[in-house]
């Protein structure tokens, strides 16, 4: 599988490591445990839409763009990321912001992945819950064309075939890892949201017919509405590749038990779980994805889900440690 056709603008450091998890993995009786630290691809305290940004921002420049346009939720990951990778190509960073937790404190929209797009020179506009988010991009996108600039508009998350391709990256980066590490039958676990990043792993390891199951643990969706998101993007992006857009429905698994009352909101097993990679492993998961994703796992290891002694779970960790800042509050809370 060549992927040398889609040009590539340099943001990340790859490969990123495959490490064990051997605390946490005693401390759960588990099956061997492993984590790709895409934490680590060290674009502005890192993450998954470095490895989306690398073909976006090539293509952006290949039409001319001067300003890099998207939007996210206030602590987004992906909206800090782009805002770097902007500050790399030497362009501007527009994105909206959308306000979907309700009474924060004023640490949530003013520390964390905030304050870093604003040190990112990212000019942010926010909006109430519920905004149509595709349609307050697209208008803002005219606005700043009628203004003479050349915005570059960038789904949320990057998650579209074209950034979905870091993901199939990603695969071929696991396949050298999972050789030389004499890793057998990996079974990846990830959180999946805007889908770029599951329909990218899900595409990679169709095309090279790995055989190698995914599970997503949802943090947005219902299972039904992810499930056909994900299966949707995957097609796409095989498409995009020249493969045949044949991924089978049944191989997209998107878990909804552990969403909790909504997007970006917390529970209890996600503050357990960030504590337990804190204090098990030194790594840091975000409130938003890893951290529920994370508690997903945890959950299936510990109902058995997850028990066979062949099986290599490989964790995939996709960023954001820098949105704890943000969620201070909740971790304060549940230590009272």
């Amino acid at each position: 599988m060549n992927l040398d056709n889609f040009p590539r603008y340099p943001l990340g450091h790859w490969p990123t490591p495959l490490e064990p998890m051997k605390r946490l993995q005693a401390s759960l009786n588990a099956p061997s445990l492993y984590i790709k630290r895409d934490d680590c691809t060290g674009l502005a305290t890192g993450g998954s839409k470095t490895r989306k940004l690398e073909f976006l921002v090539a293509d952006a420049l290949k039409h001319g763009a001067d300003t890099l346009l998207t939007h996210g939720a206030v602590q987004s990951n992906h909206v800090r990321q782009t805002a770097a990778a902007a500050a790399r190509a030497g362009l501007r960073c527009e994105a909206i912001l959308e306000n979907r937790v309700s009474n924060p404190p004023a640490e949530y929209k003013q520390s964390g992945n905030v304050f870093l797009d604003w040190l990112l020179d990212a000019k942010l506009h926010e909006v109430p819950g519920g905004t149509a988010m595709d349609e307050a991009l697209e208008a803002l996108a005219s606005r700043l064309r009628e203004q003479g600039r050349k915005p570059y508009v960038i789904s949320g998350g990057g998650s579209n075939p074209l950034g979905s391709l870091g993901y199939v990256m990603c695969v071929l980066e696991l396949v050298k890892q999972c050789e030389s590490m004499g890793l057998k039958k990996p079974h990846l676990v990830l959180a999946t949201g805007s889908a770029g990043t599951h329909a990218g792993l899900l595409a990679g390891v169709h095309a090279l017919g790995l055989g190698w199951p995914i599970t997503g643990v949802g943090v947005r969706a219902s299972k039904e509405i992810q499930e056909a998101r994900v299966h949707n993007l995957a097609n796409r992006t095989l498409e995009l590749m020249g493969k045949k857009p044949d991924l089978p429905a049944q191989k997209v698994v998107a878990d909804d038990r552990f969403i909790g009352p909504g997007y970006g909101l917390a529970t209890e097993t996600m503050v357990e779980a960030v504590k337990m990679l804190a204090r098990n492993e030194g790594i840091l998961m975000d409130p938003v994805y890893t951290g529920k994703g994370m508690a997903g796992m945890i959950a299936m290891i510990r109902s058995g889900e997850f028990f066979k002694s062949d099986e290599n779970i490989i964790f995939i960790h996709t960023g954001g440690a820098a949105a704890l800042f943000g969620y201070r509050w909740v971790f304060d809370q549940a230590a009272a």
